[in-house]
């Protein structure tokens, strides 16, 4: 009996462990193929004869698509389950990341980005609901899995891009969109054979016509508000740190800067894999973190010198903790047949944020050929989501499926 107890113990910690693993990969995959393309601007600059607005189209287009297609992966979901969704959404994404490699005009790259950006759209919804279903009792600690692979594929493309990729394909930038499409096909095959089974598919007829998002609840608008004011100080604060630190004199600390913004997001979700289990569901971590990502930024104005990166990386540091905190929500809070569009719902509108705070910062900033008031706007949108997880008495939760 005890060698069948062994046995059954290392099965079943085999089962998590591969089902880690694909929610890490498919966490990489929403973000590996976006982050491609930066390293790459200058090639395509020069093969394509995009000017300045066109790669600025070129890059906000899977960001527009994340807030558009939410909602009908919502419905796929709904119609087809959470793992069929999310396959789908991978292989969507993976050929038409590959398909840009073979773009012969400016047209043809902008519409395979768009199929892109709805294959990754439609894939966010999706694992919400596959946290809950295959991690019913760890929801906090799956979810941080699938953060910490997602914050992975925002930094692997543009670490590896230049000094390994484009080395290993003759310095072809086509190909090296091919080369980061492979990881999200070998996701699916993956997804495909591993994936826990009997679980995938919305379980109740009736719930198969509950994919539109109920814009009546406050709770949805709390959490997409409080997301979105995360998303808006991460994005722009990516998009008016180089232009503010060339106004400030300081253009030498640009890439210090970004660097520590984008890699401060991992070390944070690293930790939060010990913590979660006491964070998840509660409305004080969130509170702290929105007022550091808020006084991160008020410092980064004042700041010079090594406190440029220190005060980028808090504010990237503190977004990343938001995010992974936020996403745990949906799963806790709702019932299993809700959390596919509940995600969707605050997947929109926290995107639709992100895009009008950026849109809305660049304009002040013409508007006053000051970069101040857009970086008063950051500050607004962290005050926001420092104020809104305590409305209606905070967010409340199932302690137990928030255990890490």
């Amino acid at each position: 009996m005890d060698t069948q107890a062994r046995d059954a113990g290392a099965s079943g910690l085999g089962r998590t462990v591969l089902t880690l693993a694909v929610l890490w990969l498919a966490g990489v995959s929403l973000r590996i193929t976006l982050l491609a393309v930066p390293p790459i601007i200058p090639a395509i600059h020069r093969d394509l004869g995009l000017d300045e607005t066109g790669i600025g189209i070129l890059t906000s287009l899977p960001t527009f698509m994340f807030a558009l297609a939410a909602i009908p992966g919502s419905l796929f979901i709904a119609r087809f389950g959470a793992l069929r969704t999310l396959i789908a959404g991978l292989l969507v994404a993976a050929a038409a990341g590959a398909v840009r490699g073979a773009a012969d005009s400016a047209f043809m790259l902008d519409a395979a980005t768009l199929v892109m950006g709805i294959g990754i759209a439609v894939m966010q919804p999706s694992l919400p609901p596959l946290v809950r279903q295959w991690m019913p009792t760890r929801i906090g600690f799956a979810t941080t899995i699938y953060s910490n692979g997602w914050l992975v594929g925002e930094i692997i493309a543009v670490w590896l891009t230049i000094p390994l990729v484009l080395p290993a394909v003759d310095g072809n930038w086509r190909s090296s969109l091919v080369v980061w499409s492979a990881p999200l096909v070998l996701t699916g095959v993956l997804a495909t054979v591993f994936a826990p089974r009997g679980t995938g598919k919305v379980s109740s007829s009736m719930s198969r016509r509950r994919w539109w998002p109920d814009w009546r609840q406050g709770l949805l608008w709390r959490l997409a508000f409080t997301l979105g004011g995360a998303n808006a100080v991460y994005w722009c604060s990516n998009a008016f740190i180089p232009d503010f630190l060339t106004h400030a004199g300081r253009p030498e600390m640009i890439g210090a800067a970004l660097t520590a913004l984008n890699i401060g997001q991992l070390p944070v979700s690293l930790v939060f894999l010990a913590i979660i289990g006491r964070l998840a569901g509660k409305s004080w971590p969130l509170f702290v973190l929105a007022a550091l990502m808020l006084l991160g930024t008020i410092a980064f104005i004042f700041a010079d010198g090594f406190w440029i990166v220190v005060c980028a990386g808090v504010v990237g540091g503190a977004t990343a903790g938001m995010m992974i905190l936020l996403l745990t929500l949906p799963p806790i809070l709702c019932a299993a047949d809700d959390v596919p569009r509940m995600s969707a719902g605050i997947f929109t509108i926290s995107y639709a944020c992100s895009v009008v705070a950026s849109v809305g910062g660049g304009a002040l900033w013409d508007a006053t050929q000051s970069p101040y008031p857009a970086f008063a706007l950051i500050g607004i949108s962290a005050l926001t989501s420092m104020v809104l997880p305590w409305i209606g008495g905070g967010f409340r939760t199932n302690s137990a499926l928030a255990t890490a």
